[in-house]
This record gives C-alpha cells, sequence and structure tokens, in this order.
C-alpha cells in the first residue's frame, strides 16, 4: 500500500488525543508506584459509586431474561426506548427542560458525538462553502481536534487572562475578538472546561446563545463534567439546554469510562442525525451502560449519587492537590492555576517558561511524571506565536493522593531546575 486516503491521513497519523490515551494505557497496565499517571481523564474508582453498580450489575442478573438481553440484543439506532424514556422524564422533572424523547439521542461516548456532530454540521457543503466550528475561548478539549475528516475546521479566539492573586487565575471569553460569519455552523464549548476547570459563566453562556440565535446556528455545550451527572461542579452556575442548543453528556466520568456511552439532546433534526449516523457506523451502541443506569436514573439515585458522592469527592480532591502545589511550588516561580471550578484538572501556567511545555512534558516522563503538554488544546489558533499556549500543562488530581502528591513534588523540582538555570 503506498499511502492512506486524505480522510486516513487525517484520522491515521498520530494526535494529541492518541498520545495522552496511549500513555494512559500503558501506564495503567503497567502499575505500579513509580510511574505518576498525572496525564489522563481517568476517573477515580469511588468506592461508594462502584457499589452502586455492582447492585445494579446484581439485579440485571437476577431478573430473567434481562443479561441476555443486554448482552445479546441490538438496540435501535437511536438508543435503548427505557433508557432514552428515563433521560426525558429527568430532564422534564428535575431540570424542567421542555425535552421529548425526539430531543435525545445515544451514541458510543461523547467522543464519538463530537465525530458525528462536528463532521455533520462543518466541512464542504452542496454549495461549495467550507462551515467552520467556532471556539469561543481556547484551550479546549484535545479530543476535538482531530475530528474532522477533511481540512481543519475549527477557528478558535484567544481568551481574556484574569489574573487573581499571587498565583491563581481564570479564563473569560473575549466577546471583543469573537466574530461569528456566514461561513460558521456551529459555536462550541464544554463547560466545565476540558483542560482547565474552567466554567463558563451564565451570562456568557446567555450571550453565546443569543449570538448562535442572531446566526441560526447551534450552541454546542459538551456537558461530559457537568450536572446532573457527573456533577463535577464546584462554581455557582446552572446547567442549561434550550430548544436550539445541542448539549452532549456521558456516563463516563460517573464511573463508567467503559461501557462507552454519550448522550445527545438536541433539535429533533439532529438527534435524528445522530440516530442515522449511528446505523452506519456501528448499526447500534452497547447496551451494557443504558441498562445499568436506566433505573438508577429513573429513581433519582444517579443524580443523588452524582449530588453527595461524587462531586464532594473530587472537590475534596481538587482542593488537597491546589493544597500541594502550593506547598511545594517555590514561590518565587512565575506560576499560576486556574481557578478550579470543575472537571478533573489542574491547569498550571508557568509564566515566561524558558522551555516549551512540550519538553517539559519529555523532562516529566524521564522522571516517571505523565502530564499533558498545554500546546495541545490551542487548535484553531492563527496567532500560532502566541507564548502563553507553549506555558502551559494539564495534570489529573484523580489518582491515589499518594501519587498525585509524589508527583507534583517532582513537578516542583523540575520547574525550579529550569527557571533556575535559565
Amino acid at each position: 500500500m503506498k499511502r492512506f486516503s486524505k480522510f486516513g491521513e487525517k484520522l491515521c497519523g498520530g494526535s494529541g488525543i492518541e498520545e495522552l490515551m496511549d500513555d494512559l494505557g500503558h501506564a495503567l497496565a503497567q502499575g505500579g508506584d513509580h510511574m505518576h499517571m498525572l496525564g489522563g481523564g481517568q476517573p477515580s474508582m469511588i468506592p461508594e459509586v462502584n457499589t452502586i453498580f455492582r447492585e445494579a450489575l446484581d439485579g440485571v442478573m437476577s431478573s430473567e431474561g434481562a443479561l441476555e438481553a443486554m448482552l445479546g440484543k441490538y438496540d435501535p439506532p437511536r438508543g435503548n426506548p427505557r433508557f432514552i424514556e428515563a433521560l426525558t422524564v429527568m430532564f422534564r422533572e428535575q431540570l424542567d427542560w421542555d425535552v421529548k424523547k425526539e430531543n435525545i439521542a445515544i451514541t458510543s461516548g461523547g467522543q464519538t458525538a463530537f465525530f458525528f456532530l462536528f463532521n455533520a454540521l462543518a466541512g464542504l457543503h452542496h454549495d461549495g462553502t467550507r462551515k467552520k466550528i467556532v471556539l469561543p475561548l481556547v484551550p479546549e478539549y484535545i479530543g476535538y481536534a482531530n475530528q474532522s475528516v477533511g481540512e481543519d475546521m475549527f477557528v478558535a479566539f484567544p481568551p481574556k487572562i484574569e489574573k487573581i492573586g499571587d498565583h491563581q487565575f481564570k479564563y473569560r471569553i473575549d466577546f471583543d475578538r469573537l466574530v461569528i460569519d456566514e461561513d460558521v455552523a456551529a459555536i462550541c464549548v464544554s463547560r466545565p472546561t476540558n483542560p482547565t476547570g474552567n466554567v463558563i459563566t451564565d451570562n456568557e453562556i446567555a450571550k453565546l446563545l443569543a449570538i448562535a440565535k442572531s446566526h441560526d446556528i447551534p450552541l454546542i455545550i459538551d456537558n461530559a463534567y457537568g450536572a446532573p451527572f457527573p456533577n463535577i461542579f464546584f462554581a455557582d452556575a446552572e446547567p442549561l439546554w434550550d430548544s436550539s442548543m445541542i448539549l452532549t453528556m456521558s456516563l463516563s466520568k460517573v464511573g463508567l469510562p467503559g461501557t462507552r456511552t454519550g448522550i445527545v439532546v438536541a433539535p429533533p433534526k439532529i438527534a435524528s442525525a445522530m440516530a442515522s449516523m449511528n446505523a452506519i457506523v456501528g448499526l447500534a451502541n452497547s447496551n451494557v451502560g443504558q441498562v445499568l443506569t436506566e433505573p438508577l436514573i429513573r429513581s433519582g439515585k444517579l443524580m443523588e449519587l452524582s449530588k453527595h458522592v461524587v462531586k464532594p469527592f473530587y472537590l475534596a480532591k481538587s482542593l488537597r492537590a491546589q493544597e500541594w502545589v502550593k506547598a511545594y511550588f517555590p514561590d518565587d516561580i512565575p506560576y499560576r492555576v486556574h481557578l478550579s471550578e470543575g472537571a478533573l484538572f489542574l491547569w498550571i501556567w508557568f509564566e515566561g517558561l524558558p522551555i516549551s511545555s512540550k519538553a517539559l512534558y519529555e523532562r516529566l516522563k524521564q522522571r516517571n511524571v505523565l502530564v499533558v503538554s498545554g500546546a495541545y488544546f490551542f487548535f484553531g489558533l492563527d496567532d500560532t506565536d502566541w507564548k502563553h499556549q507553549h506555558e502551559c500543562i494539564r495534570m489529573t488530581y484523580t489518582m491515589d493522593a499518594e501519587i498525585v502528591e509524589s508527583g507534583v513534588q517532582i513537578i516542583a523540582d523540575e520547574i525550579a531546575a529550569i527557571y533556575r538555570n535559565a
């Protein structure tokens, strides 16, 4: 074979998300205390959560024919009807959203949902135009970057940076620089944001939604970490859905990443399109996550678990990780940690970093600490010389406390040496 097609070259040539997941997979498979896996988005194993899922699995096992149906039957391409019904009732009764079953489609994880959405909305159209996806604030989720089946489809805008105290900061959307023209197919944000833990404010969301409506395009919100589940949401902000909005959710961060279950809440035309793409690409979705969680959603237990167990668990881990950063990082090093308002990460900015964040990643990897270079999260920008995008790293705090604390110590030692020797 001489070479791949353009589609093949786009998806088969390596990517930041592949590097991240490869590191994660090898680290988790290898195990041992010597590896400090602070790079991936692997959720923690929370005992109370695992107990609930074991009980749900026991319920399937003890119900005659339920296991056979879960493992041996295809669901419709849109998803399990009972699961979709349970979601519809939850959205209407718990959140007062005007959601009907026609607004919902299930996908094989949130990553698949975005592959479908981006390529259905953006790219080459029949009239010869090439539509784009606007990211109104970067850094943004690394998993979006290589999802186009054609040419690059993202247009991104750098944020305003609000410095807070000596060692904190927050990104805000710079609406003065945001441009939405006729070539834009949709606006997309993650909330809480992966990689930074930023929560775009209610006011910012309202402005984005108004802009999207004025241009007759959807606002896509990636709600993988948001409410009502997994509810890894620390900021004072409200979950939102609107009939012109596309909201994606997942069972991954509530503790079921292996089930690969994504949820799309969207206008009926979009939800129907997701079902069509499911049928073409994979026939149907995995039944396991839908069958396990349907009674938990119907009873309200999954929402209660998210609110009273998952959220407090990760908030405590975030606060502890921030305490270690403050304790071990030399105060005279110019570092800032983004306000931790949700998700599973700390985003650390080393202002004036003498080397690139990719070089820092390699140096830390040699010391058995895996983080993610921030450079991967700034795709879609025209300003490739903006130094800030090469001064940040993402680290997760979901691993055992001893691993996180030791990893922070090594990062602090390495950074001190870099600045000292610059």
